[in-house]
């Protein structure tokens, strides 16, 4: 055994990523889930995806399911990482070779921050601060010098963001990524829906987050800045918000699905 681990890291570190985005799916389904709750009347909630680490935890052996959630997502961040340092893809030291780079390095980031809040919540630390937490930091942008320049460059990045998950849904790009010979032409059908679905609700809410933050940047408040939770909200509060909502919420249930799929499709490439 011992031989195996030192002999086939890239075997471990593949393994560690489809559970990882089973672990991000299940985060985004539960999101997707309270938010259709509540935008059909049945309960539920608007929230974020520390939200949803707090709801899981809340079920009947809530820490243990959390704890696989937690340990999932760290292993999405390791992936994340080697995908940014040891470049198996081969994206290269090019100027859209680095950007690709970068945005895994991000994307690690940023779960390392959820599977944080995750371990936090199993311990009893968990602030619950999230959207508190993301204004502080604005906050602290602004009162640097170009800090509106700052965050609205951030605000447009993440509607770029956006807009490229609009672009994935609509040429199907991902399907390259996907190893689905094994499927039938129907299930084939169903696959690519659930995850065009599930991307364009993901790329809806990006668009909303940075649209806070040009707000935020705008009018020099940090209070503007919102996330995931802010984003279904205002959904909510539109016209025909409950319809909007519930469908969009139907959506991020999707990206889950979408996730999903990618852990037990995808061509992951590690080794070189």
């Amino acid at each position: 055994m011992a031989q195996q681990l030192t002999q086939h890291p890239s075997a471990w570190v593949e393994r560690l990523a489809r559970f990882g985005y089973i672990s991000k799916g299940v985060v985004y389904g539960v999101v997707g889930l309270l938010a259709a709750q509540a935008a059909f009347g049945s309960g539920g909630k608007t929230t974020d995806t520390e939200g949803a680490l707090q709801e899981i935890v809340n079920q009947p052996f809530g820490e243990f399911l959390l704890a696989l959630v937690a340990i999932g997502l760290i292993g999405y961040v390791i992936f994340r990482f080697v995908q940014a340092i040891k470049d198996p893809e081969n994206k290269g030291t090019d100027a859209k070779g680095l950007a690709q780079r970068f945005g895994y390095a991000i994307n690690g980031l940023i779960y390392a921050g959820i599977a944080l809040s995750a371990v936090q919540i199993i311990l009893g630390s968990g602030s619950g601060g999230n959207s508190n937490s993301r204004q502080d930091w604005t906050a602290r942008l602004l009162s640097q010098p170009f800090g509106q320049w700052l965050v609205g460059a951030g605000g447009a990045f993440t509607i770029g963001l956006g807009f490229y998950e609009f672009y994935q849904a609509f040429s199907a790009k991902f399907r390259r990524k996907l190893d689905l010979h094994e499927l039938d032409d129907s299930e084939r059908k169903l696959v690519m829906g659930i995850s065009r679905f599930g991307l364009v609700a993901r790329g809806i809410v990006f668009c909303i987050i940075g649209w806070f933050l040009i707000q935020a940047a705008t009018q020099s408040d940090a209070s503007q800045a919102g996330g995931l939770g802010e984003a279904l909200q205002a959904i909510g509060q539109q016209p025909y918000g409950p319809w909007l909502l519930g469908i969009v919420a139907l959506g991020l249930v999707a990206y889950g699905g979408y996730m999903v799929i990618q852990a037990r499709y995808s061509r992951i490439v590690i080794g070189r």
